[in-house]
């Protein structure tokens, strides 16, 4: 019985690609640079198989392409690159890589918020200038963390985990959702339930954690970022698109929030232009789950779901179970 072929469209870590070399015959991407579309349509065409991380649109032009596909196996969470009714509609299989990230974006929104409240990014600047002329009394001063009020917007794992962090500031935290959770969850942080706009009236420091869907595209919009305090911050470790980023730019720059720290951009790998003019934003590149642990887990667990489905078994991360007869 012949292996199956592969695709993977990063080089990934030793440990995956262990896993995929024992059971299939995989070609790695290994330039430094993103392949380009016409690039991965030519490379995953002959192909059974996909590791694909998040800048690779896998649609209906690309299902057209690659008629041997039978999984496309997303190095990431989320899978807003991949329609998946198109996927099922052609039986291919789709799986993501829940759970294994949860505790390292929370680090990292963390990192977020007190980079922006503290003014980190703008001291770091300063530091290496050469032009700091000591210490001053109202040199760089920011907000405290300790004592504030955390809302969190999606009460998921990543945000749970999120809220859980804030015990040892002594927050108070509230939450929005479109689903309560559980109150064991709730009692675990001593986290409090509450509509959108109370949250966004009340909170010292907003994080979001909602997945890109139809309707949490923009969902922070102008209107809502006019609702914040003036003293508010906003963190976004979610993804780009949920964040209106010329709404934001305009916000920051008048004064109507404090400041914003995002990981995620809504144009990825572009950034906006204004929001990179501003000192009150600290801005990444999509680092939320880059530690080595964590994005190791990740493409091993890429490939033992592409495994898995070979194999004749269930993919333990399937996102269209139905494919699967």
């Amino acid at each position: 019985m012949s292996r199956p072929s592969i695709l993977a469209t990063h080089p990934l870590f030793p440990e995956a690609r262990t896993i995929l070399d024992a059971h299939c015959d995989v070609e790695y991407w290994s330039r430094p640079e993103r392949p380009s579309r016409a690039e991965f349509l030519k490379q995953v065409a002959a192909k059974d198989g996909l590791v694909c991380l998040l800048t690779e649109k896998i649609d209906k032009e690309m299902l057209a392409t690659a008629p041997k596909l039978r999984i496309a196996a997303n190095v990431a969470v989320g899978f807003d690159n991949i329609s998946v009714p198109d996927c099922t509609a052609r039986k291919v299989a789709v799986t993501n890589t829940p759970g294994v990230l949860d505790e390292t974006t929370a680090d990292f929104a963390w990192t977020l918020l007190m980079c922006v409240a503290r003014r980190v990014g703008e001291g770091e600047a300063l530091a290496r200038s050469g032009e700091w002329a000591g210490w001053n009394l109202d040199q760089l001063c920011g907000g405290d963390v300790w004592g504030k009020t955390l809302g969190v917007i999606g009460f998921g794992r990543i945000g749970r985990a999120v809220a859980r962090r804030s015990t040892g500031f002594k927050m108070k935290v509230i939450y929005t959702d479109a689903v309560r959770a559980a109150e064991e969850a709730e009692r675990e942080v001593g986290a409090k339930f509450v509509d959108m706009d109370t949250l966004l009236r009340e909170a010292d420091f907003v994080s979001v954690h909602v997945p890109l869907m139809a309707e949490t595209r923009h969902l922070i919009s102008a209107d809502r970022l006019k609702k914040m305090k003036r003293t508010a911050y906003l963190v976004n470790t979610a993804r780009g698109p949920v964040v209106d980023n010329e709404a934001l730019y305009q916000a920051l720059k008048a004064g109507t929030i404090a400041g914003a720290a995002l990981d995620v951009h809504e144009h990825e790998p572009t950034v906006h232009a204004g929001l990179i003019t501003l000192k009150n934003v600290v801005l990444e590149p999509h680092l939320a789950s880059a530690s080595i642990e964590t994005r190791t887990r990740m493409a091993v667990m890429a490939a033992e779901n592409l495994t898995a489905f070979f194999a004749g078994k269930r993919p333990p991360n399937i996102l269209n179970p139905e494919v699967l007869g």
